[in-house]
Formats: structure tokens, C-alpha cells, sequence
């Protein structure tokens, strides 16, 4: 098994997050509730990068930042009408997802 790390990201709203995340091409790969009535927990993933977005109050911080590296920047800049910047290493965006989670997404 390869290793990897995966950021949990708090929402407030799983599925709201889940259909913003979507525009940047994840998809939904399991959830998980302890019951009827409790908060969502969500595993999205693109390619080999895998989020969890999580609506339990104690399970991360908001105002997170990620890197993301993506081979399509040009798309995703064009998807959310920003302006990519030319960085002293690479080029790359800046977005904020509903929850204030900040995500730079630069060229691979």
C-alpha cells in the first residue's frame, strides 16, 4: 500500500461542500453518519488526492489551507473565473471554499 496523508476539512454542510469540491473534479467515495440525525462525514478524491469533510465541531479547524497539484490549473482557473498567477515557483490560484477553507492549486 502506498502511503499518503489526508486532510480533514470542517463543513458545515457536507453536501453543499461536497457539490463545490466537485467543480475542482472530486467525487464522492463513501460517507458516513453514527446515526439518523448526526453529522455527515464525507471521503471525496481526485486522482490520488483524497479530502474528508467532516460536519462534527471538534474534527478540524476552519480557515485550513491545502496545496493541491493539478495537471489542468488552466480548467479549474476558468471553472471558477480566477486569474492564475505567476509564482517565483510555478503558476497557481486562490480559492476559498463555503467554509473558509483556503486552497492554493498550482501547475504539476
Amino acid at each position: 500500500m502506498d502511503e499518503k496523508i489526508t486532510p480533514i476539512l470542517h463543513t458545515e454542510n457536507a453536501q453543499a461542500s461536497e457539490a463545490w469540491y466537485g467543480r475542482l473534479g472530486f467525487v464522492r467515495q463513501w460517507e458516513h453518519r453514527f446515526g439518523p440525525g448526526f453529522p455527515l462525514f464525507l471521503c471525496i478524491s481526485r486522482g490520488p488526492m483524497q479530502i474528508f469533510l467532516s460536519e462534527h465541531r471538534d474534527d478540524a479547524r476552519p480557515d485550513t489551507l491545502l496545496y493541491l497539484h493539478v495537471g489542468d490549473i488552466e480548467a479549474v482557473a476558468a471553472e471558477f473565473g480566477v486569474a492564475i498567477e505567476e509564482a517565483p515557483w510555478g503558476r497557481e490560484i486562490h480559492l476559498t471554499d463555503p467554509d473558509g477553507n483556503r486552497l492554493r492549486i498550482g501547475s504539476t
